[in-house]
């Protein structure tokens, strides 16, 4: 028989106590207080919070009058463009989910995602309208609604679609009676994981989970209220992270951005006086090794990165020239960044080396995850908190997707007694804070010893004259597997296998140093994330 107790009676759950947690509230809630501050910066394009809420109600009104509902799939395949933005509000204002697309897709895999997601509307960047017009093709979809984003700034692409962004705009009312969902469970978004071995995901995230996230970014960063975002991170990446939401409940500045240029990026830090943005560690080396010419700000300015772990010299590099480095962990499975490398104060006086090694550790739960362990893969057990004992990356906590779309397999196997298994493998240190050593298929196995290919990428970021490094197995038949280095040198410099092999050996144990190393250009995502999948096959064909 079931106990009750005092407070189980007529203290019920009403509208007048209970609201399903959306971050749509947050953007009403500026709009209404905040109407006439900056909300978006585009070229040309300057709109205030006000504005920017009606069109994102225009958007989901002209969605809903062409019969676009709870449960609909709107993809979207866009550079960070003010629409873009706009669509995470609009979108999902009308009931529908949104499905932001990687853009460096090939029509294949486009054709995959609209048939898979059961694509109603498409809103195309008409950057790349050829390969989306392909993709469309090749779905055999002829019921879409495709709508093109123009860009005025932008000399090339071509239409596609049967009307435009604007046009669409023009079919909905700017005071649309849009509502909370009813259910914070319900779909918010839905996200493609990259798919390097066979078809790609689909991870469903909710209205509950992008909310607490995206107020927990602001906590994490420590964010002022109307901070200046630069969007260096794609929006199609795990929804940016969350920050188009971040961004309206700080009732800050979205700073677009079409491409990931160095000068473009120094001239809106400067000239917008941005104060915050996000990218992978291949964004902050590009930053770190620009001209020194460009980097003329005075401000504060903060970076969070993730992906692959950010070598510490080029932590120190960033810090060195007054960038403040936040380094965060997640997957697109966890609405991105889940983890964070919390700072203490009592670390602030060792020399930037030391500090670069500490920020490097991916760290602590942020503040919407419940659990975060490194255990033993099979039996959940935890591992050591030595620093030393290798075990798997699980999470739990309600920035945990809800799951695979129509996937239920994969779904069953990611979720493990109550936790999410990451696939990454890592260390817990005594502190309490977890570090990340390898993607589980990325650990090179050498004579029965593990080698973490992030480790050996460390020592190779330290030499001076390298730009770029990647370490993966190559096949050895004495050892199983070496590691196999593949490096980008500095312009106007020179290296030589052995001298790279050597510098290696001179500052790591010398069974873990590179036994190839292979020259030239690293294929990246459209995230800044160095393929190793292809790399591997390289390293196997050598």
């Amino acid at each position: 028989m079931q106990h009750t107790t005092i407070y189980e009676h007529g203290l019920d759950m009403t509208p007048a106590n209970f609201v399903a947690l959306s971050p749509l509230s947050f953007i009403e809630r500026t709009a209404s207080i905040y109407p006439d501050y900056p909300a978006v910066i585009y070229g040309d394009i300057r709109r205030d919070w006000q504005t920017t809420y009606q069109r994102c109600r225009q958007l989901a009104g002209a969605l809903t009058s062409r019969g676009v509902g709870k449960g609909d799939t709107v993809t979207v395949i866009a550079a960070n463009l003010p629409e873009m933005f706009e669509a995470h509000f609009g979108v999902p204002m009308s009931g529908a989910v949104l499905n932001t697309v990687n853009t460096r897709l090939d029509a294949e895999a486009i054709a995959f995602i609209l048939n898979h997601a059961e694509t109603k509307v498409l809103l195309v960047d008409v950057e790349f309208s050829e390969v989306v017009s392909r993709a469309v093709k090749m779905s055999g979809r002829d019921d879409i609604l495709v709508v093109d984003i123009e860009d005025a700034s932008f000399d090339g692409g071509a239409r596609v679609g049967e009307l435009t962004y604007d046009e669409l705009l023009a079919e909905g009312d700017a005071a649309f009676e849009w509502s909370l969902p009813e259910n914070e469970w319900d779909a918010i978004s839905l996200n493609y994981t990259s798919g390097t071995t066979g078809d790609p995901k689909g991870v469903v995230y909710h209205h509950r989970g992008a909310m607490l996230n995206a107020t927990s970014n602001i906590v994490t960063w420590g964010m002022a209220q109307h901070s200046r975002y630069l969007w260096t991170l794609p929006m199609f990446h795990c929804n940016g992270w969350c920050f188009p939401w971040t961004i309206a409940a700080n009732a800050g500045v979205c700073l677009c951005l079409r491409a990931v240029r160095a000068e473009p990026i120094y001239q809106l830090i400067r000239d917008e006086k941005a104060t915050h943005f996000c990218g992978a560690p291949i964004v902050l080396n590009m930053l770190a090794n620009a001209p020194d010419e460009l980097k003329d700000f005075s401000h504060e300015v903060k970076v969070m990165t993730a992906g692959a772990s950010p070598p510490a010299a080029v932590i120190e590099k960033m810090e060195a020239m007054g960038i403040d480095v936040t380094h965060v962990y997640g997957l697109t499975e966890t609405y991105g960044p889940s983890v964070v490398c919390a700072w203490k104060d009592q670390w602030n006086g060792l020399d930037g080396e030391a500090r670069a090694k500490l920020k490097s550790r991916q760290g602590v739960k942020n503040l919407a995850l419940d659990g975060l362990m490194v255990a033993d893969p099979e039996s959940l057990e935890p591992v050591p908190h030595d620093g030393e004992t290798l075990g798997e990356i699980f999470m739990r906590g309600n920035n945990v997707m809800r799951g695979y779309l129509k996937n239920p397999s994969a779904t069953d196997k990611s979720f493990k007694g109550g936790w999410f298994a990451s696939g990454d493998l890592g260390v817990m240190h005594p502190d309490g804070f977890v570090e990340l050593k390898d993607r589980s298929k990325d650990i090179i196995i050498s004579g029965g010893e593990n080698i973490s290919s992030v480790e050996v990428e460390d020592v190779l970021y330290k030499h001076p004259a390298i730009l770029e490094a990647a370490v993966v197995a190559r096949p050895d038949e004495k050892w199983g597997e070496t590691p196999c280095a593949f490096v980008a040198v500095k312009p106007g410099e020179t290296l030589d296998e052995a001298s790279v092999i050597a510098f290696c050996r001179q500052n790591m144990a010398t069974f873990k140093a590179p036994k190839t190393v292979v020259f030239g250009d690293l294929p990246k995502t459209s995230t800044g994330k160095i393929q190793k999948f292809l790399l591997r096959d390289r390293a196997r064909a050598l």
